[in-house]
C-alpha cells in the first residue's frame, strides 16, 4: 500500500500540472494567448515545484511552509478543473489528493 500511496503522489502532481494546461487550453481567448496559458501555466508550476516542492529543491520547506506549499499546489490543480468547468473530476481530484497526502502524512512518507 505504501508503495502504490508513493506512485499516487507522483501521478497527482503530474494532475496538477495537466489540469492547470486544461484549464488554459479551453479558455475563449485568442488562439496565442490560449496556448500561452495552457503551456505557460504549467511552466511556472513546475518552476515553483524545482524551487520549493521537489527533494532537491532550492529552497526546502518543512511544517507549515510545507503545508501551505502543497494546499496551494493541489488547491491550483482543483481550481483550474472546477474554473474549466469539470467540477466532477475537481471533486474526484481533490478527494484522491487529500487521502493521498493524508496517507503519506500517517506513513511519513
Amino acid at each position: 500500500m505504501k508503495a502504490a500511496n508513493l506512485g499516487v503522489l507522483f501521478l497527482i502532481e503530474l494532475g496538477a500540472l495537466a489540469a492547470v494546461g486544461y484549464w488554459g487550453f479551453t479558455r475563449a481567448v485568442p488562439t496565442p494567448l490560449t496556448w500561452l496559458l495552457g503551456l505557460g501555466g504549467p511552466a511556472v508550476l513546475v518552476v515553483l515545484w524545482a524551487l520549493f516542492g521537489s527533494q532537491k529543491a532550492t529552497y526546502k520547506t518543512r511544517g507549515a511552509v510545507r503545508v501551505g506549499f502543497e494546499l496551494l499546489w493541489f488547491g491550483t490543480g482543483v481550481a483550474a478543473l472546477w474554473a474549466a468547468g469539470a467540477v466532477v473530476w475537481a471533486i474526484v481530484f481533490a478527494a484522491v489528493c487529500a487521502v493521498s497526502k493524508s496517507l503519506a502524512v500517517i506513513w511519513r512518507q
